[in-house]
């Protein structure tokens, strides 16, 4: 079976992280954006940038921390229309070699394999991206009309089919 591609790929030797840790700064090309967009189902992504800090964690592992930064645009999901704005998300993982075991007392997350010696962190930020945009992305300031955001409870309307009742035979 054939991998998928990666769009925005950008791969770490771990064995090459010093033990203090690197900075690694990461930016898509305009390519890799128009990629990203179509795998995460938007009009555009007109910008991915990430700054990460990669530190050996656990004998042989590998903790990321950091942040991404990207200008999406987005369809509201109350007018339908587009929407550009730029959304901001935490980095954090831990990736272990394979066959390491995470301990059960740990309470990080857990942890992803490392792959052939590697991680790449391009696809890091992707999937950070794509777990992280809303769902149902609005413009700002909108809302859905004649739409109660509350704990509230509203008292039912009468149904509009409750007259076809009276038309059914007995």
């Amino acid at each position: 079976m054939k991998a998928p591609a990666v769009e925005f790929s950008r791969p770490l030797l771990v064995a090459r992280v010093p033990s203090g840790g690197s900075y690694e700064k990461l930016k898509a090309d305009a390519k890799e954006c128009l990629a990203l967009a179509k795998r995460l189902d938007v009009p555009a992504l007109h910008a991915l940038t990430a700054e990460m800090r990669a530190r050996p964690w656990r004998g042989g592992g590998l903790k990321l921390e950091g942040e991404l930064k990207a200008d999406i645009e987005q369809v509201s999901v109350v007018s339908l229309e587009a929407f550009r704005h730029v959304v901001i998300y935490p980095i954090e993982r831990y990736f272990l070699p394979p066959g390491a075991v995470n301990r059960p007392d740990e309470e990080d997350d857990e942890a992803d394999p490392i792959q052939n010696g590697e991680v790449d962190l391009g696809e890091v930020v992707a999937e950070v991206l794509a777990l992280e945009l809303d769902p149902y992305p609005r413009k700002p300031g909108e809302a859905f009309p004649d739409h109660i955001e509350s704990d509230e409870v509203v008292p039912t309307r009468k149904s509009p089919f409750a007259g076809l009742t009276k038309l059914k035979p007995e």
